[in-house]
């Protein structure tokens, strides 16, 4: 044989393992599925249905706990899961404000601190008024706050900057409004904004459809418009898309996980093909339909492309609303 040939051949035999091994990764001690809130709310619902999907699919080979980390708006749970770099073990349910904490100066973990490991499910504002409003259409919304930003009182959720409140901006912003004057107010859960509303002490209220659709079934709430790219399915079939209605904005409010920084690619690698199993079972799709929740999956690569770009957007909204730091 060729010497040459002989030393490649070598080589090739003596490095083949060692490659395989480094490709190769999976749990081998449990994974703690981190929820920046307390239990009970919907993050927590979403880790917990994680959870039970990975351990009965036999997703992971190890046992699977949920590990509650509530303060700060989830700063707490993200400074919790930056203290477990490079680890695999470690996967944090978040949404938007992993944006927002650090824009607006709540917390000094960026985005850019994590890798992006899924998103997995997504779910539009709607923006809704009680039964009696003299507002009859999305569009006359528009119009009334383009020649008054401060015509009407709007719910945008519990804190300035959250991804209602961004949603609503965004769409108000796409239709001239000016959004620096808009009279915009928080209440301290869902559940208030709602009991505000029915009793007339705001106009409107912007909000994700799970918590309109009691009302809007029961009739004493209609909505106007959803912030969905096209129109949507069963009880929001008839609820016109902001595009529809001539404003061009859509934007989703993304439910997700983040795992800390420093993963190696066969880490990412068994959450992309185990999340991925995961969003295909019918108990994973069939929990999202019942909270009015979008299937959309995007796997790590494809979440840090929009993770950098939705930042960038919400990064701008913020600034403009004078709630960066």
């Amino acid at each position: 044989m060729d010497r040459r040939l002989a030393i490649g051949l070598f080589a090739v035999l003596t490095l083949a393992p060692a490659t395989g091994f480094a490709q190769s990764w999976k749990p081998d001690k449990p994974v703690e599925v981190v929820v920046g809130t307390s239990p009970g709310g919907p993050q927590d619902r979403t880790g917990r249905l994680i959870q039970r999907i990975l351990q009965e699919q036999k997703l992971v080979p190890t046992p699977v706990n949920v590990v509650n980390k509530a303060g700060g708006g989830g700063v707490l749970g993200l400074t919790y899961l930056s203290q477990h770099p490079g680890d695999g073990h470690y996967l944090m349910v978040n949404s938007i404000t992993l944006f927002t904490n650090h824009v607006t100066g709540r917390s000094s973990l960026a985005y850019t601190d994590f890798t992006p490991l899924a998103v997995m499910g997504v779910e539009y504002v709607g923006v809704a008024v009680r039964a009696e409003s003299p507002l009859k259409a999305g569009r006359e919304l528009a119009e009334r706050l383009k020649k008054d930003p401060a015509a009407l009182s709007i719910s945008i959720g519990t804190t300035f900057g959250n991804a209602t409140h961004v949603s609503f901006v965004l769409a108000m912003k796409a239709a001239g409004v000016d959004i620096r004057k808009l009279k915009t107010v928080v209440f301290n859960s869902g559940g208030d904004a709602m009991t505000a509303l029915l009793g007339g002490h705001v106009d409107v209220m912007a909000s994700a459809p799970s918590t309109l659709l009691q009302q809007i079934k029961a009739g004493k709430v209609r909505m106007l418009a959803i912030g969905a790219p096209q129109r949507l399915g069963g009880d929001l079939s008839a609820i016109p898309t902001w595009k529809e209605l001539g404003v061009d904005t859509s934007f989703e409010l993304w439910r997700g996980l983040a795992g800390p920084k420093g993963l190696t690619r066969a880490q990412v690698q068994f959450w992309d093909d185990a999340l991925g199993r995961l969003t295909r079972t019918e108990e994973w799709k069939t929990d999202l339909a019942r909270y009015d929740m979008e299937n959309v999956y995007r796997n790590s690569a494809d979440t840090a492309r929009y993770w950098k770009a939705e930042h960038e957007e919400v990064k701008g909204v913020l600034t403009e609303l004078g709630l960066a730091k």
